[in-house]
């Protein structure tokens, strides 16, 4: 007996000694996008380097419609982690637009990199500005897609219908560049990183030469509308083969965003593996340099910045 309970009571002790980072498990889905684009290689990066470097961690990387539908899969409580550009979160945060029925309690992660509106034609649709979209054949983005959402924004603010217009579809970036090829389409909009894996494809199809429609012009207007989101930005010519000048256009920031419940411990370790491992997202999308301290500001994220966060920039001298 006396045995028995010195077995029981060192069992007991070597349970209650065991470092808490040994019983932890955590099981996490990122939220991504379309495989043609930049979310979805990023999110694979960021789900193998939290699995492998976080004992007990187990992340997963999830195709999805985009932003939208990332926010919204946040909003059932499950453990997720989205990205999702700028203005879809402030809807999102706010409770308005797609998000009306529900506001997210979003926290903000990280500040990730500028997500660039890409309005893509081809050579021999006759399309040279956006006004002669009107009676094309267009693609807007994939539903449940941030791509969408600005797409609507950016067509308002060119002063032009989407459904008197143009003969819309709704299409992820892979598709459109497929439609287009077959001629099923006259142009698509995308928004995403510089370069996006789907859009180099078309741009290296011979017999093919793409064209870049300019629109920086309708930042003033969407940004009087719907708040200080969206800048004139550049696609530099050298990013895609035939271009032939650089693309002035409207870029929005992308954030990384969680529900407000995670806790502490768990932003932190996601904000400091993501950081430490820097490098290796670097390896799967060079828009992971743009991963830096200095961009995590609260002037470039619509939603605030989660405890557990902060945290990490606190303790690399960023001051909130």
């Amino acid at each position: 007996m006396r045995y028995f309970i010195r077995t029981l009571l060192l069992a007991l002790c070597v349970g209650a000694g065991l470092p808490a980072h040994a019983q932890e498990k955590v099981n996490l889905s990122i939220g991504t996008g379309g495989t043609g684009g930049v979310y979805y290689p990023l999110g694979g990066g960021m789900a193998n380097i939290l699995s492998k470097a976080l004992p007990g961690w187990s992340a997963t990387a999830e195709v999805t419609g985009g932003s939208v539908d990332n926010l919204k899969l946040i909003a059932t409580g499950k453990p997720y982690i989205g990205f999702t550009m700028a203005d879809e979160a402030s809807d999102a945060y706010r409770g308005v637009d797609k998000f009306k029925d529900k506001k997210v309690e979003l926290r903000t992660l990280m500040v990730l990199y500028p997500n660039r509106m890409h309005i893509v034609t081809i050579e021999g649709t006759g399309i040279q500005s956006m006004k002669d979209l009107k009676g094309k054949r267009v693609s807007t983005g994939s539903p449940g897609s941030g791509t969408e959402v600005m797409a609507f924004r950016v067509i308002e603010s060119a002063g032009l219908d989407k459904d008197k217009d143009m003969k819309r579809e709704r299409l992820g970036v892979a598709e459109s560049v497929n439609a287009i090829k077959d001629k099923k389409i006259d142009a698509f909009f995308w928004v995403g990183g510089l370069p996006t894996a789907a859009v180099t494809d078309l741009a290296a199809t011979p017999g093919v030469k793409i064209k870049m429609i300019d629109h920086a012009d309708t930042v003033a207007v969407m940004n009087k509308k719907f708040g200080n989101l969206y800048v004139e930005d550049t696609i530099p010519k050298s990013t895609y083969s035939g271009m032939l000048a650089d693309n002035k256009q409207a870029t929005v920031m992308n954030i990384l965003v969680v529900d407000a419940t995670m806790t502490d411990d768990t932003a932190y370790k996601i904000v400091k593996t993501l950081f430490d491992k820097r490098s290796d997202l670097i390896a799967v999308h060079k828009e992971a340099e743009n991963f830096k301290l200095e961009n995590q500001k609260v002037s470039m994220t619509p939603t605030p910045f989660h405890p557990g966060a902060m945290k990490y920039f606190k303790e690399k001298g960023l001051k909130f």
